[in-house]
């Protein structure tokens, strides 16, 4: 074998051993899956508004508190914003995606001078990345603010909860993302409920929630209603 062939040679071995040891190296990481749900599950819960819009209207210009659970909770609403006309639109265990996708039917009818929103804990929960809830919640507001160009829009931070405490951090950067996102809009609002609603320890307080651990007791919308009603000027 010449000079050239024996260099060929070996150069052949050489990419061979390359390639096995590329090979037997750790896969490269890959984006996480997106998370998507299906909207036309809350289709009776929608349903259901349209039904009590027939028989009686909400009065235009109130404000509008919408979202998941812990709005469709707030039983007390009314009592206590009496400064306020309110109309509650809560679904229990929606996203920020189904909020997106039934803006027409429970948001655009009621003409609000001001939105209330709470969603992004099930979002966490289901396994949404922070980032996702964040580009959600701006599809949220963009689509409002492309109506109503100065509409107030008062996001309440994600909450600590007993029953989701291993979701803490990514609900803590969530609600960063959007905190600084409020910061360069003039009608865009945080309503910070996180911190106040954990102990010395860092640690969701127990007494404020109910027995599941996760939803509210009077406690917990007491805290609510009073840093609402800061962000609202009452």
């Amino acid at each position: 074998m010449n000079r050239r062939s024996t260099i060929g040679f070996l150069s052949a071995i050489f990419a061979l051993i390359c390639l096995f040891i590329l090979s037997c190296g750790p896969a490269p990481e890959t984006a996480p899956e997106e998370v998507v749900v299906d909207p036309l599950r809350f289709s009776n819960a929608i349903a259901e508004f349209h039904s009590a819009d027939s028989i009686k209207k909400p009065r235009p210009n109130s404000v509008l508190f919408i979202g998941s659970s812990s709005i469709h909770g707030w039983k007390s609403l009314a009592a206590d914003f009496p400064e306020l006309n309110t109309i509650n639109r809560g679904f229990g265990g929606s996203h920020m995606s189904d909020l997106i996708y039934f803006m027409d039917d429970i948001v655009f009818p009621y003409y609000p001078n001001a939105v209330v929103v709470y969603e992004g804990d099930n979002d966490i929960a289901s396994g949404k990345t922070p980032q996702q809830v964040f580009e959600d919640y701006q599809t949220f507001v963009t689509k409002l603010l492309s109506k109503w160009p100065t509409l107030p829009i008062f996001f309440i931070s994600i909450k600590p909860s007993l029953a989701r405490i291993e979701y803490l951090e990514r609900m803590a950067q969530a609600n960063a993302l959007i905190k600084a996102h409020t910061e360069l809009h003039e009608s865009l609002y945080y309503v910070d409920v996180f911190s106040l609603m954990l102990d010395e320890d860092g640690q969701p307080r127990p007494e404020i929630f109910s027995d599941d651990g996760l939803h509210m007791n009077s406690d917990g919308y007491v805290i609510w209603t009073k840093e609402v009603k800061k962000e609202l000027g009452l």
